[in-house]
């Protein structure tokens, strides 16, 4: 369930004449606060853009499902069946225990996906394994591994 705030802004940004997308982006910018502060991970950051829509939808934002052809058929069918909920006037609850175990799948996951390397380029930085990296500090060889995006290590690290 979003929080209130973000319901808020989000119908503010609908009063304001904006755009769905734009109302969706307050939905996708709580699921990055939540990473962010570790109330729970994601696989990667498209994974967590997709919690964001998918709850703005369920809110209620008339954010229509993707085309046919731009996602796979799992995922169009979910974001239309998301949409129709957030649409239709009865609110059905998710039940406590897949609300649970969905939470604590969340949890096992990393943070990384809402670092700010990953935020930058969204696909890049989680698609390009980490690469280990020998450095030499103060006279001992030590192996690190870096991420493929920082590019090499200085020597004084």
């Amino acid at each position: 369930m979003p929080e209130r705030a973000t319901l808020e802004r989000a119908r503010r940004r609908k009063r304001e004449g904006k755009a769905p997308s734009t109302q969706a982006g307050e939905f996708v910018r709580e699921e990055i606060h939540h990473i962010q502060s570790g109330k729970h991970g994601a696989r990667s950051t498209r994974q967590t853009i997709a919690i964001g829509l998918s709850k703005a939808r369920r809110a209620g934002v008339n954010l229509k499902p993707p085309a046919r052809g731009r996602t796979s058929r799992w995922t169009r069918q979910r974001a239309e069946r998301d949409y129709r909920l957030g649409q239709s006037d009865r609110k059905q609850k998710t039940s406590a225990n897949r609300a649970r175990a969905s939470l604590k799948a969340l949890k096992r996951e990393g943070r990384r996906a809402a670092s700010s390397v990953a935020l930058a380029s969204p696909g890049s930085a989680e698609l390009t394994p980490p690469r280990r990296v020998s450095v030499k500090v103060s006279g001992q060889i030590s192996n690190q591994l870096l991420p493929a995006s920082r590019g090499t290590p200085h020597a004084g690290r």
